[in-house]
């Protein structure tokens, strides 16, 4: 997980030095020198750990099934835009399909809404606001928290589109990391779920699905 606390003191330290500066005097532009500096850190370590984490997924797994967010919404909106601009889900997205092509890994785009409304198990919605991160079917009684059951009802979309059916497995394993710099708690990044297959008519070690918690 990518932690750019540091980052962020750094560079609002900079930005409180330079609101105290006078406009335009020769100590305010060298502050704004270094207010440019600190953020653009900031930049290169995001898409260095983009590479990174996208390199991986497509060696790692054969098949890779994502939540087709719309993004800019979500950043006009939200209190946490900062984080998932951080995120930059776009950028991500046409890294690792780059990638993927590149190493023939499949990169399959789903709907995400109501991912997490679904039960991964039964297919019932229940509606459920975000704050409640426990997925709780009323129907067959399953219950998991709401990001692995989200990520789960992704995998099952992915696979549909590919052709490959659902698990039979009805209790895998799961591996779970965020791929931006924020805790699962704060629902604003998009999480990778790695399930063992066997089922699958690609031949993949792992599956991963990658969706946002907000969908």
């Amino acid at each position: 997980m990518l932690d750019l606390s540091d980052e962020y003191d750094r560079y609002g330290r900079e930005q409180r030095k330079l609101d105290r500066k006078q406009h335009g005097s020769n100590n305010w532009e060298r502050q704004r020198q270094k207010v440019a500096t600190a953020k653009r850190q900031i930049k290169r370590k995001v898409l260095d750990y983009q590479h990174k984490l996208t390199t991986w997924l497509v060696r790692e797994y054969d098949l890779v099934t994502v939540g087709d967010l719309d993004v800019k919404p979500m950043l006009e909106t939200s209190q946490n835009a900062k984080n998932k601009q951080d995120a930059a889900w776009s950028r991500f997205l046409d890294l690792l399909e780059y990638k993927a092509d590149l190493h023939g890994t499949h990169v399959v785009r789903v709907e995400p809404a109501g991912t997490t409304k679904e039960c991964s198990e039964c297919g019932v919605e229940t509606s459920k606001p975000l704050w409640t991160r426990e997925h709780s079917c009323p129907a067959c009684g399953h219950t998991e928290d709401r990001d692995p059951n989200a990520a789960k009802n992704i995998l099952s979309r992915g696979r549909s589109q590919i052709g490959a059916g659902r698990s039979e497995s009805t209790s895998p394993e799961i591996k779970d990391f965020w791929c931006a710099n924020e805790s699962q708690s704060d629902s604003s990044t998009p999480v990778q779920t790695a399930l063992p297959t066997g089922t699958l008519s690609v031949p993949a070690k792992r599956v991963v699905e990658a969706e946002s918690p907000e969908a």
